[in-house]
């Protein structure tokens, strides 16, 4: 309790000493302030249990003013590009994830076909087109824009799974949704990509179709082959992966923050907007669809949160493999924190919603 409170005051504290910064320009200190700030917040809300889903996000919002304040840091080291760190990252997550499944988290396919094959569907329908939607009508300079389409066009992400089990939803539905449309990545992003934004830049359909594989079906097959040969004495992955795929992500989006930092900046309230409508329309139209489709409550849920929350890491990586982390990447790296923090809202106001069914 003592210690929820030192933190909580310290970081009142930072964000004063911040907000000064606009009086007394201090640039270097008022950047340090906000980074300390976040990080503060993040530690008080992890020692409260009702808030403690909200840390995380928060500390990703100090890992962008990190990037903000000091971009020079992050972009090369001795004249390595730290942006070549993206792919390996997303494949160690990719591999924690792999790792994590067996055939029994497909066992929803037969037991929920229905709920199954509309949370598929509408994850691959209803996020890439409000992608495009809002990228055709963004007015934002066409890299930037294809980025919007880039992460309406990924499969939904781990954290998904988190948040359909804390807004008390179908876990089991949540992870044969992300497995499944994980899996599919390799052949539904690249088409969609190509179809979708083809108009805003060149797309290498064979070639991202290879990327994706690499990141993601490669890694997954030999987190599989490890997690069986080594059944029952691996609990120490387990317990390792998620807070590697933690500091993985951080890395990710601090990475392409710096790179992308200058046309971030320039732009950076319209597309938070975007990216905004973006996530929220996949959480409403995605809810409502399994309304429509006279699904459960719990479903209706956790088609809802895995439709709106994308792995925006992959998308990440496949703006990397493109050579247009600073312009294609930036929209993925906004999406990342924006749903977790929305995302951990909606899953804490569902947790206290009494399911309306049977």
């Amino acid at each position: 309790m003592f210690m929820s409170k030192f933190f909580f005051v310290a970081a009142l504290v930072l964000f004063s000493v911040w907000v000064l910064g606009f009086v007394f320009p201090l640039p270097t200190y008022q950047g340090i302030a906000l980074v300390g700030f976040f990080s503060c917040l993040a530690l008080g809300l992890n020692r409260k249990e009702s808030l403690k889903g909200l840390s995380f996000p928060v500390l990703i919002f100090g890992v962008v003013a990190l990037a903000l304040y000091f971009p020079h840091y992050f972009q090369e080291f001795r004249g390595y590009s730290l942006s070549n760190l993206i792919t390996p990252l997303i494949q160690v997550i990719m591999f924690g994830m792999g790792t994590s499944l067996s055939l029994k988290d497909f066992s929803e396919v037969i037991k929920s076909p229905k709920s199954v094959l509309i949370g598929v569907g509408a994850q691959f329908f209803i996020m890439p087109l409000v992608g495009f939607l809002l990228a055709s009508i963004s007015g934002l300079p066409p890299e930037i824009a294809a980025g919007i389409i880039l992460a309406g066009s990924s499969p939904s992400g781990t954290a998904s799974n988190v948040m359909t089990y804390l807004a008390k939803a179908n876990l089991a539905l949540s992870v044969t949704l992300t497995s499944i449309t994980t899996l599919m990545a390799p052949l539904m992003t690249p088409l969609l990509m190509k179809l979708l934004a083809g108009q805003f830049i060149e797309i290498d359909l064979l070639k991202m179709m290879w990327d994706i594989v690499k990141m993601i079906l490669i890694p997954i097959a030999a987190g599989l082959i490890f997690n069986r040969m080594l059944k029952g004495k691996s609990d120490w992955v387990d317990k390792a992966m998620p807070v590697i795929s933690m500091i993985g992500i951080a890395l990710i989006i601090l990475v392409i923050t710096a790179a992308g930092r200058d046309s971030l900046l320039s732009i950076g309230p319209l597309l938070i907007l975007l990216v905004l409508i973006h996530n929220l329309s996949g959480y409403g139209i995605g809810f409502y669809l399994g309304k429509f489709s006279g699904l459960s409550e719990r479903d209706c849920r956790t088609i809802a949160i895995e439709v709106g929350m994308q792995n925006a890491g992959l998308a990440s990586g496949l703006a990397k493999t493109l050579e247009k982390i600073a312009t294609v990447g930036l929209a993925p790296a906004v999406f990342g924190p924006m749903q977790n923090i929305s995302g951990s809202i909606l899953a804490s106001f569902w947790s206290k919603k009494k399911l309306n069914e049977p």
